[in-house]
Order: structure tokens, then C-alpha cells, then sequence
């Protein structure tokens, strides 16, 4: 990342631009370390240092799903976005054990615990009527054909459980991308590290 003095002015542009690539490819630790090191370089009057700390600084906070910005300190960058977090709440989060234990008590409980009810309607009319078949199998003593239900009913709603707590971690993550992408931009930060 080592560009000729000439260029000092291109240079800093070059290594933001760069480290913002190597975050949208999905290595925001390395992206992070070099915005870092590269502004240590850089003369505190430099706008570019400004720019590559609050982008350092909001990658950070993307990585450890945080919603507490640092302290501005005299960045503008990091300035603008304490005004939009400000102006635009942090989206509140779903517990996605919640909608498991929903899930486990009944079958698309955690489904629609988050307002997904078509998928809370299918998840019950294929857990239920196992259910009512298991225990049918086993109050004729059916044996095998009862060890059968048993291991479908289970499946069936142990996927119905693990598909509420996906969906809510998903959501969780989508809600705070929503979030987190205008954040940047209000920045005024360039590129798209997502």
C-alpha cells in the first residue's frame, strides 16, 4: 500500500478506497487495522484522517453489532453521524430465544411472535397433525409405527423452532444493516463497505 511521495494527495484516497474494498469483501478486521494505520500518518489537519478514523470507527461498530458511537472528538464525519443516531432510533431487536421458547410451547408460536403468520399457519398444520397421530400410535400401543411419529413430530418441530430463531437472528441483522448503511452515509463517508 506504499505509494510514491508525489502522489500524497492521490495517496490517501487511494488507501480509503482501498481498505472500504477489502470491508465489502468481508475482511473488515484488516480493513479496520489498515484505515488505522494509515491515519496515523496522516497530519491531524488532514481531512483524510477524519475520514479514515470515522470509517474505522463505524466498521468497528458494524463488526461488533454495537449501536454506541464513540466520542466525536472534533471529527465532523463522526459529528454528522451522532446527529442522525439522534434523529433515527436504533432498531429494537427481537430476542430470538423468545421465539424459540414460542416456538417449543407451540408449534409457529415463534413464527408469530414475529409476525410472520403465513409461516405460523404452515408450521402448525404440519407439526399438529403429526402430533395428534403420535399420540394416536401410542395409545394403541403401535410400536414402531409410534417410534416413527415420534421421530417425524420431532423433526417437524424442532425445524419449526430452529426456522423461528433463524428468522429473528436474520431480521435482527437486516433491521441493523437498515440502520447502519444510512449511518455511514450520513457520515458522509464514500463507497459502500457492504
Amino acid at each position: 500500500m506504499f505509494l510514491p511521495i508525489a502522489q500524497a494527495n492521490e495517496a490517501p484516497a487511494r488507501v480509503y478506497h482501498v481498505c472500504i474494498q477489502l470491508a465489502a469483501q468481508g475482511k473488515t478486521s484488516e480493513a479496520i487495522a489498515a484505515l488505522q494505520a494509515s491515519s496515523a500518518l496522516l497530519s491531524p489537519v488532514d481531512a483524510w484522517q477524519s475520514r479514515m478514523l470515522a470509517a474505522a470507527s463505524l466498521l468497528q461498530l458494524k463488526q461488533q453489532k454495537s449501536t454506541q458511537l464513540p466520542n466525536p472528538q472534533g471529527n465532523s464525519n463522526l459529528m454528522l453521524a451522532t446527529v442522525f443516531t439522534k434523529q433515527h432510533p436504533v432498531p429494537v431487536s427481537v430476542n430470538p430465544w423468545l421465539a424459540g421458547s414460542l416456538g417449543i410451547i407451540l408449534p409457529g408460536g415463534g413464527h408469530a411472535f414475529l409476525g410472520r403468520w403465513h409461516d405460523a399457519k404452515v408450521a402448525f398444520l404440519m407439526v399438529f397433525p403429526m402430533l395428534i397421530m403420535t399420540l394416536w400410535a401410542w395409545k394403541r400401543s403401535m410400536g414402531p409405527v409410534t417410534v416413527f411419529f415420534v421421530l417425524l413430530t420431532a423433526w417437524l418441530w424442532s425445524g419449526s423452532i430452529f426456522s423461528a430463531i433463524s428468522l429473528s437472528e436474520r431480521g435482527n441483522m437486516e433491521a441493523y444493516m437498515q440502520w447502519w448503511k444510512p449511518l455511514w452515509q450520513a457520515a458522509a463517508l464514500s463507497g459502500q463497505p457492504w
